[in-house]
């Protein structure tokens, strides 16, 4: 049996998980991430494998997800919200600690990748998977390989500017990429809280927003309506040009049941066919897709 050890290296935790040949997790374990101290954290992850080994017995490949990505160009670390990892070769630096091949994706990918291999995309030979939560970010996996791209940015469709804005979404927001107007400053989370505030009046969590209206609530209802236009419009230029089978959505506004019934009607007017047969999924394994497609790396 092969071992398949996945690191989900998040702000606040670092997750393990072992994965045995068919997929069936051996072994869970999480710790606190090291708050802005990158040599702690680099020996936090080694512990975690070290002891991962040794409960089950056997040395196992490993692969990592991060929240940003590593350059092509140089090796470093790029465009990651745990500041500490920026500019520094994580790789490598695993490389030499763990002493073998590590390797290392963007945490988007990794739900794009778990989802496709052994989740709500297993039967499909096209993934797009997408989160939606504090951040908007993506992934793409054709016939269970995650694309990468020349410049490892594929799937980053959070940071593409929204298509064809209207009244209602002017003047374009300003992005902490520094652009202005990215999909991901109107389709987070916090901006979808911020979006109620302006119109509203009310700065609610995203969770009461959709119980008031399925309530009844008018303001709460016409803020979701928003959202779900605006989500329409971007997930519709993916689909012209990726035409994926299948669309997994995650993050912590996938929880919004809704959008499953919502999201096609939505896109439809803004496809370049006449028909939509793209299906809009929920994940299969939820928060734990992250951990599993950094393991699934090595498949």
């Amino acid at each position: 049996m092969s071992l398949r050890l996945g690191v989900d290296l998040g702000g606040t935790k670092i997750e393990i998980i072992a994965l045995d040949d068919d997929g069936r997790p051996l072994l869970r374990r999480r710790v606190t991430t090291p708050q802005g101290d990158y040599g702690a954290t680099l020996a936090a992850i080694a512990a975690l494998v070290s002891g991962a080994e040794q409960e089950l017995g056997s040395k196992g490949s490993v692969g990592i997800g991060i929240p940003g990505s590593e350059s092509p160009l140089s090796g470093l670390i790029r465009n990651a919200n745990s500041t500490c990892l920026i500019d520094r070769p994580l790789r490598h630096d695993l490389q030499q600690l763990l002493r073998r091949e590590v390797r290392l994706a963007n945490d988007a990918n990794c739900f794009a990748l778990s989802e496709a291999i052994d989740g709500a995309g297993r039967d499909a030979g096209s993934v797009f998977g997408i989160i939606l939560g504090t951040g908007v970010g993506g992934g793409i996996v054709i016939d269970r390989r995650l694309l990468l791209g020349a410049n490892a940015i594929a799937g980053e469709w959070g940071h593409n500017p929204l298509p064809q804005p209207g009244t209602g979404d002017r003047p374009p927001h300003p992005c902490y990429c520094g652009r202005q107007g990215c999909i991901e400053t109107y389709l987070s989370g916090p901006a979808l809280a911020a979006d109620h505030l302006a119109h509203g009046g009310e700065m609610l969590a995203v969770p009461i927003i959709a119980a008031r209206a399925d309530a009844g609530d008018a303001a709460c209802e016409a803020t979701l309506q928003r959202y779900e236009e605006r989500l329409g419009r971007a997930v519709a230029g993916v689909i012209n040009l990726l035409d994926p089978e299948v669309i997994v959505l995650g993050g912590g506004l996938s929880n919004l049941q809704r959008l499953y019934r919502h999201l096609p009607e939505r896109c439809r007017p803004h496809i370049f066919s006449d028909s939509l047969c793209t299906r809009f999924l929920p994940p299969q394994h939820g928060d734990s897709s992250g951990v599993r497609g950094a393991a699934w790396l090595w498949d």
